[in-house]
């Protein structure tokens, strides 16, 4: 993209909601949206590049059906944007290992598309980016103004779909109990087990419903996505992995807490999460795995693990998130990072391969684009990618609305404790649907 035009803008939400409006136009579109989240931590805010980045239409659809990361790699090492996303699933191209249970969402294992325009915030400025050969700059202006005024979708039903579990309370507690007994085995240390909350013929808005969440959780990594008939409302506050210059940085989140009522109990309430044996051990135990996956691509002696189990607050949880960075060797690129750590590691367990095994094993449905990872790539050679969690993802030519949750099983897991957490979890997702169509 070789044209661009910049506006100054006083109200990034606005703009954020008006370009996910505007998606409702075109087929492919990507907004990612960091709602003003300071982790008041300056290894953690000087990683956010943008505050809103948006790609609006498609020029060209990169959707392999193998050798995916290796046409991603050539793809990307062109130094332009690029927006889309990499399902779990893509597992079995970097390991050997098999997805063997059932499909309902249908979403591509990966898809990617280069943009026709660009919407950058950046320190109050927009600025919008465009090929000249396709558009002008009075071009450019005339698409803003049209974003700007795009109209609320109306819903074209009068009730929101109700979602139900596709495994019942005492199931799920019966196969936390079957993954402790290989924990204490010793096949693994830690897993992350995620059970699915689904409606069939579920006619659905996806973007009022994205712009409700966002109001409800907002998050540093939400995202809303068209892939054409396929739709992501994402409200993750989990970074997967993102390349800045040399660096390559990681960070995991494993630990989770409820909110106080008041200032004072919600600091009661962080302390307690920050001083918590069971969930340090699972930080602890997916920064260690993240160390291993980055010195795969690492300059020698450069991985480092910048903050270990900073407490976060988020709208609805209190979270353990660590930093884990690296400087890549200089023989290497992004795509080689994001190859040799996939899927992330507080997704899957440790030892990683085993875990991811047993995932298999004991969940009931495929992830999918659930727990895998999206984001872009951008001119300078950068990338950033969250990842996919506190997500609802809609196949509308299927009519099937999916939201999974789920936590990391350790040894001093509860099997009752672990269910509620996932309903903790869902609960930003759960609420949205409970309001008025």
């Amino acid at each position: 993209m070789n044209g661009s035009i910049t506006i100054p803008i006083k109200d990034v939400k606005v703009l954020a909601y008006q370009l996910c409006r505007a998606l409702a136009k075109v087929k492919y579109g990507l907004v990612l949206y960091s709602n003003g989240y300071s982790f008041n931590n300056p290894v953690s805010d000087s990683l956010r590049k943008y505050d809103l980045l948006a790609a609006v239409g498609s020029k060209r659809i990169i959707e392999p059906s193998e050798r995916r990361f290796e046409l991603l790699n050539a793809e990307a090492t062109q130094k332009s944007w690029l927006f889309g996303f990499l399902g779990y699933d893509l597992k079995n191209e970097v390991e050997n290992l098999s997805s063997g249970n059932a499909d309902n969402l249908d979403f591509p294992e990966m898809l990617f598309f280069d943009p026709e325009w660009v919407f950058a915030v950046q320190n109050g400025v927009l600025t919008i980016y465009f090929d000249t050969c396709l558009h002008s700059k009075s071009m450019a202006g005339s698409m803003y103004d049209s974003v700007m005024k795009s109209s609320r979708v109306a819903n074209t039903f009068t009730k929101n779909p109700e979602l139900i579990a596709r495994t019942s309370k005492e199931e799920y507690i019966s196969t936390v109990d079957k993954v402790l007994a290989h924990i204490k085995r010793g096949d693994i240390y830690e897993m992350n087990l995620c059970q699915e909350f689904y409606a069939e013929n579920a006619e659905f808005n996806p973007i009022e419903s994205f712009i409700k969440l966002n109001e409800f959780s907002p998050t540093p990594f939400s995202a809303f996505g068209r892939f054409n008939n396929n739709y992501v409302l994402c409200a993750s506050p989990e970074r997967y992995l993102c390349k800045r210059g040399e660096t390559i940085s990681s960070q995991p989140i494993k630990g989770t807490g409820p909110r106080g009522i008041t200032p004072e109990h919600d600091e009661q309430l962080r302390e307690s999460l920050r001083n918590n044996t069971k969930e340090r051990a699972e930080n602890i135990m997916i920064v260690d795995l993240v160390r291993n996956d980055l010195s795969r691509v690492a300059a020698k002696g450069s991985v480092k693990v910048d903050e270990l189990c900073g407490v976060y607050p988020f709208r609805q949880v209190n979270q353990l998130i660590s930093t884990v960075s690296c400087k890549l060797r200089p023989e290497l690129n992004g795509v080689d990072a994001i190859k040799a750590s996939f899927p992330m590691g507080s997704m899957t367990g440790a030892p990683k391969i085993r875990a991811m095994e047993l995932i298999d094993k004991y969940e009931s449905t495929k992830r999918g684009l659930f727990s895998g990872a999206i984001g872009y790539f951008d001119p300078d050679g950068d990338f950033d990618f969250n990842v996919v969690i506190r997500s609802l993802l809609y196949n509308k030519k299927k009519k099937y609305l999916s939201l999974s949750v789920g936590g990391a099983i350790t040894i001093g897991s509860k099997p009752e404790d672990e269910y509620n957490e996932c309903l903790l979890k869902a609960a930003a997702a759960m609420k949205i649907l409970q309001t008025e169509a």
